[in-house]
C-alpha cells in the first residue's frame, strides 16, 4: 500500500504517514497546522514487483531485438502488436522456446503488405487423466477381437464350404485381426505424438475408439493442445500419421492377402450374400503382382487383409485436405484461411454428391462441413517459406492418397 508524504503549511514541518488524502487540518505535531500531501512513499514489496515487470520487459525486448528488426505498433488487450521490418533469425521455433519461458506465445502474419508479429500471453493446458486413454485401449481390443471373432466366422465358412486349407481356428483370427488393427491405428496416431514432440507441441498419446461394429473400432486420435508453431511442423503433423499407418499396413495387407482364399467365379452362386470391401489402387497392384489374382476369381479376405483394408482406408479419408484432418494441416500450411475454408466447403460438398456412390459419403461430407465453421488457424508463422524437405513429404503425403482412394469402400452382397 502507498504511504502519504505531508507536509506542514505553516512550519515546514514533513513526515511519512499512513495515509493518502490531499489535506489533513491541525495535524501538525510541531505547531499544529495544516499538513498537505504532497507525494507517496512506495512499500519495498510493490517495487520489488515494479521491477520484476521491469527486468522482464527488458528480457522480452532483448529476445524481440536478437531475432527482428521491428517497431511497437498498438496494444489489444493482452496482444502486443509490432511491425517487423527485418527477419534476423529464420528458427521459429527457437523464437518459441525463448518467448514461452518468459510466458509468451507469438504469431508471425502477413497482412496488407506488412509483416506483423504478434506477441501474447501463453496458455497452459490442464492435464488429461490418463486412465481415460487407457480405460478407452482395453476397450476397444475387447470390441476389435469381437469384430476380428466375427469376421473369422465368415472366413471360416468359406474354407469348409469349397473345402479349402487356411487357418480354422477362429480366436487366433481374432487376434491376428485385433493385432493388426491396433497396429496400424497405434503407429498412426503415435506418428503425430513424435512429429509433435520434435516440434514443441503439447499433444496427448493416443485416444482409441471402441465401436462394436463389424470393424471393431472407429480409429484413433490425438489431442493437440499448443499451435502449431511452423508451416514445416504442419506439413509433419499432417505427412507423419498416414506415413507411420500406411507403412505397416502394407506388410499387413501383404500378409493377410496371403492368408486369403481364391475362389473361381464359376463357382459363386449369384445369390451368395456378404460384404465386398471396395478397391483402391494400392490393393489392386498387390493383388496383380503379389498374389497374381486372376480375373476369373474372387478372393475372400482373412481378417488380417481386412484388418490392413481398414488401414488403408482410415489414411485415405485422413488425408483428405479439409478443416483439421491431417490433410486439410498440410493443405492450410500452401494456402491462406480463406482460401482454405473455401476448399472444405467444396470438398464436403463434393463429399455429398458423392453419396450416390456410396451412403455414407454423406455423413462425411456432412461432417467435413461441420468441421469447416471452426476452420483451420494454420501455423503461428506463415511469413516463413516452406523447406524442400517439406515439399518433398507433400508429395508423398498426394501419392499415398492417390494410392489409397477408395470411392466404394464397402458394397452389401
Amino acid at each position: 500500500m502507498s504511504r502519504g508524504i505531508y507536509e506542514c503549511i505553516n512550519c515546514g514541518h514533513r513526515e511519512v504517514r499512513d495515509s493518502t488524502e490531499a489535506l489533513l487540518e491541525n495535524s501538525c505535531p510541531k505547531c499544529g497546522g495544516d499538513m498537505v500531501l504532497v507525494g507517496f512513499e512506495i512499500e519495498p514489496v510493490g517495487f520489488e514487483i515494479r521491477t520484476t515487470q521491469q527486468e522482464e520487459s527488458t528480457e522480452l525486448t532483448d529476445i524481440l531485438d536478437e531475432f527482428y528488426s521491428l517497431s511497437f505498433q498498438k496494444k489489444e488487450g493482452d496482444v502486443s502488436v509490432f511491425e517487423v521490418h527485418e527477419i534476423r533469425g529464420r528458427n521459429f521455433e527457437r523464437v518459441l522456446r525463448e518467448l514461452e519461458k518468459l510466458g509468451y506465445w507469438a504469431a508471425l502474419k502477413r497482412k496488407e503488405g506488412r509483416i506483423l508479429l504478434y506477441v501474447f500471453p501463453a496458455q497452459h493446458p490442464r492435464e488429461e487423466n490418463p486412465w481415460i486413454g487407457i480405460l478407452l485401449f482395453i476397450a476397444t481390443v475387447f470390441t476389435t477381437l469381437l469384430a476380428g471373432y466375427m469376421l473369422s466366422a465368415g472366413y471360416i465358412a468359406t474354407l469348409n464350404e469349397y473345402g479349402l486349407p487356411g487357418i480354422h481356428n477362429s480366436y487366433l483370427n481374432a487376434v491376428a485381426f485385433s493385432v493388426s488393427i491396433l497396429a496400424i491405428l497405434g503407429t498412426h496416431e503415435m506418428g503425430h505424438k513424435i512429429a509433435a514432440t520434435y516440434h514443441g507441441v503439447r499433444s496427448t498419446f493416443p485416444y482409441f475408439i471402441p465401436f462394436p461394429n463389424i470393424l471393431g473400432t472407429l480409429g484413433a486420435v490425438i489431442r493437440v493442445k499448443s499451435p502449431i508453431p511452423t508451416r514445416d511442423a504442419a506439413i509433419d503433423l499432417g505427412v507423419s500419421g498416414p506415413l507411420a499407418g500406411f507403412l505397416v499396413a502394407i506388410p499387413v495387407t501383404i500378409i493377410g492377402l496371403k492368408l486369403s482364399v481364391q475362389v473361381p467365379a464359376s463357382m459363386i452362386s449369384p445369390t451368395t450374400g456378404g460384404i465386398y470391401f471396395g478397391e483402391n489402387l494400392f490393393f489392386i497392384i498387390l493383388e496383380k503382382y503379389i498374389m497374381a489374382v486372376p480375373s476369373n476369381a474372387v478372393l475372400f479376405l482373412h481378417p488380417v487383409a481386412i484388418a490392413g483394408w481398414i488401414g488403408i482406408l482410415v489414411t485415405f479419408l485422413n488425408l483428405i485436405p479439409a478443416a483439421q484432418l491431417d490433410g486439410g494441416h498440410i493443405a492450410r500450411a500452401f494456402m491462406n484461411g480463406k482460401l482454405h475454408h473455401y476448399l472444405t466447403i467444396a470438398l464436403g460438398l463434393a463429399m455429398v454428391a458423392l453419396s450416390y456412390l456410396w451412403v455414407t459419403w454423406i455423413i462425411w461430407g456432412l461432417l467435413i462441413l461441420l468441421m469447416s465453421m471452426a476452420g483451420n488457424p494454420g501455423a503461428l508463422d506463415e511469413v516463413t517459406p516452406i523447406s524442400k524437405k517439406r515439399l518433398l513429404f507433400a508429395a508423398i503425403a498426394v501419392l499415398i492418397f492417390i494410392l489409397s482412394a477408395t470411392p466404394v469402400p464397402i458394397k452389401m452382397g
